[in-house]
């Protein structure tokens, strides 16, 4: 009954793919009890069916496809393999692996046996695993021969599992090839049963642990799905690296929601006119892509490539306007943008065939009701995103893991996003900003209180303050300003020291790239003004100019 009621909520978002208004003031969340979106669905529509579920492609010509049907089989024999190896329901299964197949078919294996994926991107380093390990109570790893080595020095009785080759204490993943391809699970999936626990970065020192259900994710992205326009049959391409919620919005659940082909493209090194080839020679139809992406693609003449794409979209920041015009002269397409979070599905976005307002994020999704609220809760037309918990969206998290592996319910009646939006009179979000300090570079979201934890463990810093700083490309890369301790002088050989240490501790994705020594501005309660900050350094950075101590990576040959 719940497979039902589920297809009847996507079908009506199909029939009313255009319809914004009836879309959103008639779609309804599907009740559900029992549901596991692996077995109760998956399964049953790649029954027979020889589509592709996913097609990967690499630069070098090389080429996969696995259908649905071969995934569901394929998924069975490796749920029961995982099982052999002590898998158990609700067991946390750490999922380390690039955009290769066996990520697609792990992922629904260790769904069908219950267990609680804990996904992770392979830039790790060895503290992030560490953090992982110990508040996320990981129990058996899945990662690739690539990155085998970094669990070398994490302890512990945890299953190991490679793809991809063979090592010493490591169990084979190919060796699933020979287990059954009947999958019996042990018992009933209840949809609020965990299935995923991501870490994100927030306003504390470390992730948070955003906690998903059978249903807030797998369910909950039938507004991902409306948003990004996908139909049965799409080939849908998003640029996104596994371990973050964006991948599974776009390469897993929206998608496959829709019966779409994932299509993956795999570059060492990205590369415009590689990536432009493939779209065309694979009759691509959706592209959703992040800001960054978009602004090296239109340094090519978009007009030179005779693309089958019906529909284009941006996520992670808004885009420039004149990005968006080259698009739309090149291809008569225009991008789309949306908003969401990894605690979150799609909950704002302009959707299929309705008017898009340049610089407007859209309007709230079907199964989305958002209110703009200031701080004591009144509503005003420019103030934080919020979710009424009274009307509470199916797509919303369970909770936040605390350390001692307790969920929290959500205090007050609105969930909080911690993001500032304007409404204007058509109803229309307009994003201005984070209520708190977080922020996106290269298109990650960056806490700054975590970097700044980093910093302040090495000996010379005293104090640190973390903030955007503008970029051409990369929209913004993470500056730490740096008050010394006494003894160590603002001068070449310690930046060098502090980018070496930010590099030794940090993900890539994480590191520092800019440093300034200078005094922090402080309120009178001696709260470090990164406001403040942030304004100081984006007029700076629109004068091309740099602090009197002001050091960034690239100067220095010795990293690379």
């Amino acid at each position: 009954m719940s497979a039902t009621a589920f297809l009847a909520a996507r079908d009506f978002l199909f029939r009313e793919r255009e319809n914004y208004e009836t879309a959103y003031r008639d779609f309804r969340w599907p009740k559900l009890e029992r549901f596991n979106w692996a077995l109760d669905y998956f399964d049953a529509m790649a029954a027979g069916n020889q589509r592709p579920a996913v097609w990967q492609v690499d630069e070098g010509g090389a080429e996969t496809k696995v259908s649905f049907a071969e995934m569901s089989r394929r998924s069975d024999q490796v749920a029961n393999y995982f099982r052999s190896l002590g898998v158990r329901r609700g067991d946390r299964v750490l999922l380390m692996l690039g955009n290769v197949v066996p990520l697609w078919e792990s992922l629904l294996a260790a769904m069908k046996l219950g267990a609680v994926i804990v996904p992770a991107t392979t830039l790790l380093t060895r503290d992030d695993l560490q953090d992982r390990f110990s508040r996320g109570r990981v129990k058996h790893v899945i990662t690739g021969a690539a990155n085998a080595s970094k669990f070398d020095e994490l302890p512990g009785d945890y299953t190991r599992i490679l793809v991809g080759g063979n090592a010493p204490g490591w169990h084979a993943y190919s060796d699933a090839d020979n287990a059954s391809t009947t999958f019996t699970p042990d018992g009933v999936t209840n949809a609020t049963d965990p299935l995923l626990l991501y870490f994100t970065s927030g306003t504390t020192s470390k992730p948070k642990l955003v906690l998903h259900s059978h249903q807030s994710y797998p369910v909950g992205h039938l507004s991902t799905m409306y948003w990004l326009g996908l139909r049965p049959g799409d080939v849908h391409l998003n640029i996104s690296s596994p371990g973050w919620a964006k991948h599974a919005w776009s390469c897993i659940f929206a998608p496959w929601n829709a019966g779409a082909t994932v299509f993956l493209f795999n570059q060492p090194r990205f590369a415009a006119r590689p990536l432009l080839d493939t779209l065309v020679r694979c009759g691509v139809t959706t592209f959703c892509a992040p800001p960054t992406v978009w602004r090296i693609l239109i340094q090519e003449d978009l007009a030179a490539w005779m693309v089958k794409l019906t529909e284009v979209i941006g996520a992670g920041e808004p885009l420039n306007p004149e990005v968006i015009e080259r698009v739309r002269q090149a291809w008569g397409l225009t991008i789309r943008d949306g908003y969401g979070q990894t605690e979150t599905t799609a909950q704002v976005g302009n959707s299929p065939g309705q008017k898009v307002k340049a610089g407007s994020m859209g309007r709230p999704l079907p199964g989305y009701r958002v209110e703009l609220r200031d701080a004591d809760g009144v509503a005003q037309d420019e103030a934080e995103i919020c979710l009424p918990l009274a009307d509470r969206p199916l797509g919303l998290m369970q909770g936040y893991q605390d350390d001692a592996g307790r969920i929290a319910p959500l205090p007050g009646e609105v969930y909080r996003t911690g993001d500032v939006a304007m409404r204007d009179a058509e109803g229309y979000l307009t994003y201005v900003g984070r209520a708190d300090d977080v922020f996106k570079a290269s298109d990650y979201r960056i806490s700054p209180f975590e970097l700044e934890s980093v910093m302040i463990e090495h000996a010379a810093v005293v104090e640190a303050a973390v903030v955007p700083s503008p970029d051409p490309l990369r929209l913004a890369v993470p500056k730490a300003f740096i008050v010394l301790a006494q003894g160590h002088k603002p001068d070449r050989a310690t930046a060098l020291a502090l980018f070496q240490h930010a590099r030794a501790h940090l993900s890539p994705f994480k590191r520092i790239r800019r440093i300034e020594f200078a005094d922090l501005p402080k309120t009178i309660s001696g709260k470090i003004r990164r406001v403040e900050l942030r304004r100081n350094e984006a007029a700076q950075r629109g004068k091309d100019g740099r602090g009197a101590a002001e050091f960034w990576e690239e100067d220095f040959p010795e990293l690379a």
